[in-house]
């Protein structure tokens, strides 16, 4: 079935997509939308992991990682992932860490 979209897509040489192309007025629209949640969190939250859990999950990184970023001990990290709803001076410092809003821990 072909359906009409705005968006076209671009393949590389063997045929796999590559990039897409969207109309300027929605890729301004998406701009001035608050931070978005990737598919593979909401999908790992769904399935009964914390925010921070599914975030650092996402991002590929240890709870070593996260915990050195933060200069704490990885037990301590693992005590503050494991709290479903953090405090928000605690979401701020790890929201940091990962390079994502703080908003987007608050799900």
């Amino acid at each position: 079935m072909n359906v009409p979209t705005d968006i076209q897509i671009i393949n590389d040489a063997e045929g796999n997509p590559a990039f897409v192309v969207i109309p300027y007025s929605q890729y301004v629209a998406q701009k001035l939308e608050p931070e978005l949640i990737p598919h593979e969190v909401v999908s790992r939250i769904v399935n009964g992991a914390t925010p921070i859990r599914a975030w650092r999950e996402h991002l590929n990184l240890t709870q070593d990682d996260v915990a050195k970023r933060l200069g704490i001990s990885q037990p301590a990290f693992a005590q503050q992932e494991s709290v479903a709803k953090p405090r928000r001076a605690t979401r701020e410092k790890i929201a940091a860490a990962f390079g994502i809003h703080a908003d987007q821990l608050e799900l």
